[in-house]
């Protein structure tokens, strides 16, 4: 398979909601997506994925964020230029703790001239967001790192964005070894899930969210987020850890080679 084909396989086992608009070269991975839904396939809830194809990048960050603080995890594909449009959104998801996935096969961005091939000014556009970024460099990391991002990303509290390079990785086929979902389903923090639903927007116990707050207070408050963070690096750590004895692929958050 591809490396798209190999981070749509991961996504869907974790995704309640998957909100799509395409835009080459992530298209692929919603296609699947919405193919599986198509045939019924179940994810690792024993539920079918709710596929919601937006009329732009904008109206898909846009269904992200209200699908997460309707408690559904949700997932997006996206790259280049569309990405940039889901900025906005990427800050309220970050602020408000939301354990959404993003996967990105990272593509120029138009400048003097539209380009559709391969580089990294779109995800690194949005490192100032929140969204902790994880790289793949083949098609077996497309699987391997997908499924670290979703897990982390639920256990932390803090969102993933997994990215890999445009038409060199996510149209580069390869045989690789394929996560069971059952073997993910043993890795999930399920209480974490339910922690994380429980929170959601609902009628029957309403909370407040999005206030206008004074700068006496602002940045109080925007620090509050910072122990999330600082625990990212042990969550990720020990996924990788959990997926090197699952597949004997060695992952790290550094690996170091000598030259």
């Amino acid at each position: 398979m591809d490396g798209n084909n190999a981070a749509a396989h991961v996504a869907y086992a974790f995704t309640d909601v998957a909100a799509i608009y395409p835009i080459t070269p992530s298209s692929v991975m919603a296609e699947h997506v919405d193919e599986w839904t198509a045939q019924n396939r179940k994810n690792l809830f024993g539920q079918t994925v709710k596929v919601a194809e937006m009329q732009s990048e904008g109206g898909a960050a846009g269904a992200v964020h209200g699908s997460l603080i309707a408690g559904a995890l949700t997932t997006t594909f996206t790259a280049s230029q569309g990405l940039l449009l889901m900025i906005p959104n990427m800050y309220k998801i970050a602020a408000e703790n939301l354990p959404c996935v993003m996967h990105v096969s990272a593509r120029a961005l138009a400048t003097h001239a539209l380009s559709i091939f391969g580089d990294h000014s779109d995800v690194m556009a949005c490192r100032q967001t929140g969204f902790a970024q994880l790289a793949s460099s083949s098609v077996q990391e497309c699987m391997d790192m997908a499924a670290v991002a979703h897990l982390s990303a639920i256990k932390s509290r803090v969102p993933f964005m997994h990215f890999f390079d445009g038409f060199r990785t996510s149209h580069e086929l390869q045989k690789i070894d394929v996560l069971e979902y059952g073997e993910l389903r043993k890795m999930i923090d399920m209480d974490a899930v339910r922690r994380f639903r429980a929170n959601a927007l609902n009628s029957e116990h309403p909370i407040m969210r999005s206030t206008v707050i004074n700068p006496d207070i602002a940045f109080q408050l925007r620090e509050a987020v910072n122990p999330y963070y600082e625990a990212v690096p042990e969550i990720v750590e020990g996924y990788m850890a959990q997926m090197s004895k699952l597949t004997g692929r060695t992952y790290n958050i550094f690996n170091y080679f000598l030259t």
